[in-house]
């Protein structure tokens, strides 16, 4: 479980047995969200609060390129 990067409380992560579309799950201690990152939008959430969807959704768009870079570094090989 590669973790991304932390901001707010918000954990940002992918599994190592992901799938294409390029995706990350963010969780906090109230659950799980997934997020597709092009373009940004919820796939899936699990008991996050909508401030931190809101929250999560600003740090992926401020951070994609770095998402996009982690996932093709971690699943070039996987391919």
């Amino acid at each position: 479980m590669p973790t991304i990067f932390y901001y707010l409380g918000l954990q940002f992560l992918f599994y190592s047995n992901d799938h294409e579309p390029i995706h990350v799950h963010v969780q906090n201690g109230d659950g799980e969200a997934k997020f597709q990152v092009l373009p940004i939008r919820l796939i899936e959430n699990k008991g996050l609060k909508n401030r931190d969807l809101r929250i999560a959704e600003m740090a992926i768009e401020e951070n994609k390129e770095i998402i996009i870079e982690r996932w093709n570094e971690f699943f070039k090989d996987k391919k």
